[in-house]
């Protein structure tokens, strides 16, 4: 490769479109919360699953229950290359998301559980054979986060939740030549890998929460979920015939952070049939400044880079529940998710618009089972880009999202 082009070489990783929250973050916590749009999650507590947005409402257990959710979210995301008039369609593959709770309580002050969820993860599939191989191909970032938290009541009115999160992550991606195939040897083909990693790490964070209970019919929830900062230190990096490395595979090192979450939620139950439930949440989108991997095979130590331009964004919602007997309960929701970043070939972010509805159906004494489904519409729009030869390339986005749960709630009497 023509070494003036390869220094030029800035590749975008581990990042690419999700239709269904901004920038890489994953909200599907559950079916129950997905039915109302998750408005209210910190506040709402009608099963374990309140654990993954607030831990201080575990005390509103008055005996053990363990969920478990299955998610399936379907994005549709339609890439249009308008300056080589290059169309990709459906590059996010649907994708299925599971978690589980168990909240129990150990007295009449102390609150005890735990959860399997994620709150970060992506995936891509790019054609091969794009001209804009070189920004965006197949990609992959999987993160389990297992959080054991704890919770105290203060008194009628107050209560204090605290955990720890154990994340466990796995990345992996390909980039393609796409036109920079031109500036290496003769036969190289736009499909051709440019380069590739792979990567696992295991990271900790910790979760606050709070409860504040007007009433029995009013109360209002508090959660701050910290960054984790993973670092793939011993990932592979596999830079085929660019030479970017000094050999086709090395060792790299690759830095990101997961960035912090703040929520705030309310729950108001009007009467016996109807409540609402309403919330306000936040993610430190401006801690996610740049995308670099490093190894000493490398020029300089650096194998990429890629500033990123990222703000805090802001997620508000709405939501309602009706209760239609003692069997049945219905709930609906709408959410606003705003843009957090400007908008690129990996991460064509952009404002968000939920609309949510679902239903809870009573088993048994013990058991019962929620159902959700969502349509998240993204707004769709033009940007432009650079390639790694510095030429500026116009791309057009548009997406949606079907997402669908179902989650099974078991209560120990």
């Amino acid at each position: 490769m023509n070494m003036k082009h390869c220094s030029l070489l800035t590749v975008s990783i581990l990042l690419a479109c999700n239709a269904n929250a901004a920038g890489f973050q994953v909200a599907e916590h559950s079916a129950s919360g997905l039915g109302r749009a998750f408005s209210g999650e910190g506040a709402v507590a009608d099963n374990a699953s309140v654990l993954a947005r607030n831990p201080a409402a575990m005390t509103l257990f008055e005996t053990a229950q363990f969920s478990g959710a299955l998610s399936i979210v379907d994005p549709e995301v339609d890439v249009y290359d308008v300056t080589n008039s290059e169309q990709s369609n459906d590059v996010a593959p649907m994708q299925i998301v599971p978690a589980t709770y168990y909240i129990s309580p150990i007295n009449e002050s102390w609150a005890w559980g735990i959860g399997l969820f994620t709150t970060y993860g992506v995936a891509t599939d790019y054609p091969d054979d794009i001209s804009a191989g070189d920004m965006a191909g197949d990609t992959s970032l999987l993160s389990v986060n297992i959080n054991p938290n704890i919770a105290y009541r203060l008194n009628d009115q107050v209560s204090l939740g605290a955990g720890i999160n154990i994340v466990y992550a796995e990345a992996e991606l390909t980039r393609h030549k796409g036109s920079l195939y031109q500036f290496f040897n003769s036969g190289s083909q736009k499909s051709d890998k440019l380069i590739g990693m792979t990567g696992e790490t295991i990271a900790y964070g910790w979760n606050v929460g709070g409860l504040y209970e007007l009433d029995q019919h009013n109360r209002f929830g508090f959660s701050y979920r910290s960054k984790v900062d993973l670092d793939f230190d011993d990932g592979e990096f596999s830079s085929y015939d660019s030479d970017i490395a000094s050999s086709s595979k090395v060792d790299g090192r690759l830095q990101i952070s997961l960035p912090a979450i703040i929520e705030l939620s309310a729950f108001h139950q009007l009467n016996d049939q109807w409540a609402v439930h309403y919330g306000w949440q936040q993610t430190d989108w401006s801690s996610f400044k740049e995308l670099k991997a490093t190894s000493t095979d490398c020029a300089n130590g650096v194998c990429f880079y890629k500033p990123e331009k990222y703000d805090d964004n802001n997620r508000y919602s709405f939501g309602a529940t009706y209760s239609v007997n003692q069997t049945w309960t219905l709930r609906a929701g709408i959410a606003y998710d705003e843009q957090a970043g400007k908008a690129t070939l990996s991460i064509p972010d952009s404002d968000r618009f939920w609309y949510s509805a679902g239903l809870t159906y009573v088993m048994s004494e013990n058991m019962t089972l929620d159902a959700g489904f969502a349509l998240v519409i993204s707004k769709s729009g033009k940007f432009t880009e650079k390639n790694a030869a510095d030429q500026e390339l116009t791309f057009d986005a548009e997406g949606a999202a079907y997402i669908s749960a179902i989650q099974m709630n078991y209560t120990f009497k």
